[in-house]
């Protein structure tokens, strides 16, 4: 029974993206078009996709016995649903149609980065074995997602308000957004086609930083490894025997997950490579692709959403991030606060935040200004999920 009910909520998850990559036409439609039509089509597809979505989660739970956040997959499923929830919430505040034609490709994302990671149901490690599981996680997700929403808005600003023909700092970071988009979607697809169609695999024997011996699987040629790492081969039943595999020679120790550090360093790689060749075929940059599609945006309301967006997501996000996290920290490892990786950042991002609000309350950071600072912010939440989660080890490694 369990299995299956986690079968249907894997099948709900992909009819929502389904959805959601369908709806993008209407809403696009929505932006030139004078019927409101596109965009109440648009919408509802969304709002049906969100529902499928809240009930992978409630099927995943029933058949888990606990709230699907506790490894990668589910963390970034639940951080895409809080996205769309966002989205919906922004828009039927301030009635905005452009806004889906962001945050939505924004979800579908992290739904496809989520998607590489296992999806196997596994018991709670000690350590999570709490209902401060869900109170802390589903927390910050909606921060999170309630956050993007600053950056949605920001992003859309500085794509209306920055000539994309200017040769300026602003005009080159922004573009340097639009090449680090493309590095994430080369990066999905890459490692969807060395995994699942190819089937590329090379298996390493290591030895962890408690002493324990581990088999680290790559699926994509070895640049960086872990130290002392053995080539080994399976031969069944969970055997493994020395084999020859590719390896550039370049070894780190073990408190650097290498195996996630090469798929990242392939993916800067091959990111690049596809970025110069779109330039080469556009001859001109991205962001002057996607500005029209800006044009119509009102600069006052993109600033407005910005900041109530942040004045909303960042007391969600002290209350779940730093609050319920060190009362969970107490709970499982006996101190509130440890300065790990995961909370070290956590405290970072609480600091940006809060010198956000100083500036843009104190000091006028309005308009662009105020649009820099809510990508940043959300470049900061995107590298505490992916480098500080994935690439360091520490207490938050599980998740």
């Amino acid at each position: 029974m369990a299995s299956q009910l986690v079968s249907i909520s894997s099948t709900l998850l992909y009819v929502a993206f389904i959805l959601y990559l369908v709806a993008m036409l209407p809403l696009a439609t929505s932006i030139k078009s004078k019927s409101k039509k596109p965009a109440k089509i648009g919408v509802a597809m969304v709002i049906v996709g969100f529902i499928l979505q809240v009930s992978y989660f409630i099927l995943r739970w029933i058949a888990q016995g606990h709230a699907p956040v506790s490894n990668m997959y589910e963390f970034i499923t639940m951080f895409a649903i809080m996205i769309v929830a966002g989205y919906l919430i922004t828009y039927f505040y301030f009635r905005t149609n452009l806004f889906g034609l962001f945050a939505l490709p924004i979800s579908m994302l992290l739904m496809a980065y989520g998607s590489m990671f296992s999806r196997e149901v596994a018991p709670l490690i000690p350590a999570l074995q709490s209902s401060w599981l869900a109170i802390h996680v589903i927390t910050v997700t909606l921060a999170y997602g309630i956050l993007s929403m600053s950056a949605v808005a920001g992003l859309i600003y500085l794509l209306k308000a920055v000539p994309a023909t200017e040769k300026s700092w602003r005009a080159r970071f922004l573009e340097a957004i639009m090449a680090g988009i493309v590095t994430v979607i080369v990066f999905i697809g890459t490692t969807v086609v060395m995994q699942n169609v190819i089937g590329y695999q090379d298996d390493f024997l290591y030895t962890d930083k408690q002493g324990q011996n581990q088999v680290a699987e790559y699926h994509l040629p070895s640049l960086v490894n872990f130290e002392g790492a053995v080539a080994v081969e399976n031969v069944g039943d969970n055997n493994y025997e020395q084999a020859e595999h590719f390896h550039s020679g370049i070894n780190l120790p073990p408190i650097i997950d290498s195996q996630k550090l090469n798929t990242v360093i392939w993916s800067v790689i091959l990111g690049a490579i596809v970025y110069g060749i779109v330039r080469l075929i556009l001859r001109k940059r991205i962001i002057a692709l996607l500005k029209p599609w800006s044009n119509k945006a009102d600069l006052n309301l993109m600033d407005e959403i910005g900041y109530r967006s942040v004045i909303i997501g960042f007391p969600i996000f002290a209350l779940g991030g730093i609050f319920f996290a060190a009362i969970w920290a107490q709970i499982a490892w006996s101190r509130f606060w440890g300065w790990d990786p995961k909370e070290t950042w956590a405290f970072i991002t609480f600091m940006f935040y809060t010198i956000f609000l100083h500036l843009r309350l104190n000091r006028g950071y309005e308009g662009e200004k105020s649009a820099w600072l809510a990508i940043i912010g959300f470049l900061l939440i995107l590298f505490n999920l992916i480098a500080i989660n994935l690439l360091v080890a520490g207490l938050h490694s599980y998740a």
